[in-house]
């Protein structure tokens, strides 16, 4: 792809970095050497990068991805699970009253350990994949007060994400508007969060729809981070979204850099650029 030429500095909150050659769809996906390269092409100078979905413990691949993000343009999060079922079925409440953390899910001590390691910024949560982290879990999530970016659609949508993680003190930032793939109704019910909770916002992931996307940037300017995808979708296709909105230039900066920059420090220009 062609590299867009704009005047906006962008930084990108969600990019999945897959670090085992072995588990990559073809021989680019998910390697850094091509997202550095597209995300050059895009002019995203800092992105934030989580791996893939895995069984079993994420200690491992979660020092891959940051030992792969030292010296380039990464901000690495640590991925995090737990035991709980994140459906709202009354099997998954029942199934849930019996659930215990098992060794490899994320305790309160590992969420300590990501949280004071300056490899990591903050930490990628996807219940529906990887289970619901427990009570302690989240308690120690509000105490050291990184944020945690949330996976938003179908399978744990956002009253979902408002029951089990708002009331919580730390920043989320919700994946798709809180409606992958392509959900409209909950893309809605994702931009209605914001009015309730100060410490929510939404990255523009996938979210393909004109109308919400200006809707979202207008209504709240200081909550809307810009996020790819990639690489499941080259970050052209992101940028180029939220530049042709018509939207103000002061709003897209916004969204481009000044809003991610102000929930993740490390994503600003004193953070390593």
């Amino acid at each position: 792809m062609l590299e867009l030429e704009h005047e906006f500095r962008v930084v990108d909150v969600h990019v999945r970095l897959e670090p085992e050659e072995s588990r990559r769809a073809d021989a680019r996906t998910g390697d850094p050497e091509t997202i550095e390269r597209e995300m050059h092409q895009a002019g995203v100078v800092r992105s934030v990068v989580f791996p893939g979905p895995r069984d079993g413990s994420y200690l491992k691949v979660n020092n891959a991805v940051a030992r792969m993000s030292v010296g380039r343009s990464f901000v690495a999060f640590a991925r995090i699970n737990g035991a709980r079922d994140a459906g709202s079925s009354p099997g998954a409440r029942l199934r849930n009253l019996a659930s215990s953390r098992e060794e490899h899910h994320t305790s309160p001590e590992d969420v300590e350990q990501y949280a004071y390691d300056d490899r990591f910024a903050g930490f990628k949560l996807h219940p529906a994949a990887d289970g619901l982290p427990d009570e302690e879990v989240l308690e120690q999530l509000a105490d050291v007060g990184l944020p945690v970016l949330v996976h938003g659609g179908r399978a744990f949508p956002p009253r979902a994400i408002a029951d089990h993680l708002l009331d919580y003190e730390f920043p989320v930032i919700v994946e798709h508007f809180g409606g992958y793939p392509l959900d409209r109704e909950l893309i809605a019910d994702g931009i209605t969060l914001l009015d309730r909770w100060e410490s929510c916002y939404l990255d523009t992931s996938f979210v393909r729809f004109r109308t919400p996307l200006e809707r979202a940037i207008m209504e709240h300017p200081d909550r809307i981070c810009f996020g790819s995808g990639a690489p499941a979708t080259h970050p052209d296709v992101g940028v180029m979204e939220i530049l042709t909105l018509d939207v103000p230039e002061d709003a897209m900066r916004k969204v481009f850099s000044k809003n991610p920059s102000r929930v993740i420090p490390e994503l600003s220009p004193s953070g390593g650029e």
